[in-house]
């Protein structure tokens, strides 16, 4: 279906550069579907003629119909719903925490200046390497799962937001100084308004690493997800669900990504 555009009220200069604008916007959406379809088929093709071995590279036929069967029993639903649950979950968490403890280091200056070398290692610190400690504190199961995903974004992500919160024009807070306004008036004025670009694109970034983190939450200390099907698939050589399984998060967090993006343009376009 084709997009159909108002140009009325436009000048002819702007009108060529519109069309120009979705001209281009549909070669690269066909060639980003055409792409993936000759990568299918390409797939299919090497596995029917034996040009790769089908057990272990699995084929698009033979997934779709591993996927098929999953969906009819409800075990396929239930691992994406318990994936996608707990992705959620720590992706909330981080947003509230990571914008909490950064106001709380913009606040108190000492205290950011001691916690900033701390913040740098942890962030650094390969997060694989905490799960297994996760375990052993928290015990297996979906608090174990929710903290491995929290852990892998929110280092980062306070990092992010107090430098873009540190990096306010120093003028503005003297404006606000000179009009009599306090430091709360600063914060509820011109710092989280201000931030508000920083914050949301940190929220698309975030999503993407709260999904890696639950996955490996649940490679180690889950019983259901996909992470866990990704696991024991491998275990019990159902490659299908292997593969199945890895191109389900790689669905699940274009998904994502764009359900951030749409509300980040939504709130950007309120009045």
């Amino acid at each position: 279906m084709r997009q159909m555009v108002d140009f009325t009220g436009t000048s002819q200069k702007q009108q060529q550069f519109l069309q120009k604008y979705i001209r281009h916007h549909r070669r690269v959406s066909l060639v980003k579907i055409l792409i993936l379809v000759l990568f299918l088929l390409q797939w299919e093709v090497t596995t029917r003629l034996h040009l790769v071995n089908s057990f272990i590279f699995s084929s698009p036929s033979r997934i779709l119909s591993t996927c098929l069967s999953m969906i009819k029993s409800g075990d396929l639903i239930l691992h994406i719903g318990i994936t996608l649950g707990e992705t959620l979950i720590s992706f909330l968490l981080v947003t509230v925490i990571s914008i909490s403890v950064a106001l709380l280091l913009w606040y108190f200056t000492f205290a950011a200046d001691v916690a900033e070398p701390y913040l740098v290692v942890l962030n650094s610190l390969p997060k694989s390497a905490l799960a297994p400690l996760f375990i052993v504190w928290f015990g297996t199961g979906f608090k174990t799962i929710v903290i491995a995903g929290i852990s892998v974004a929110i280092f980062g992500s306070i990092i992010q937001l107090y430098q873009a919160f540190c990096q306010t024009d120093p003028d503005l807070y003297k404006l606000i100084y000179t009009l009599g306004g306090k430091r709360r008036h600063i914060l509820r004025y011109i710092l989280l308004p201000g931030s508000r670009p920083v914050i949301l694109s940190g929220m698309k970034v975030n999503i993407g690493l709260c999904l890696v983190g639950v996955v490996i939450g649940e490679f180690l200390a889950a019983r259901q997800g996909l992470g866990y099907l990704i696991i024991y698939g491998s275990q019990v050589f159902k490659l299908d669900w292997v593969l199945m399984s890895i191109l389900i998060l790689c669905l699940i967090a274009m998904g994502l990504y764009k359900v951030v993006e749409l509300a980040e343009k939504w709130y950007c376009q309120r009045p």
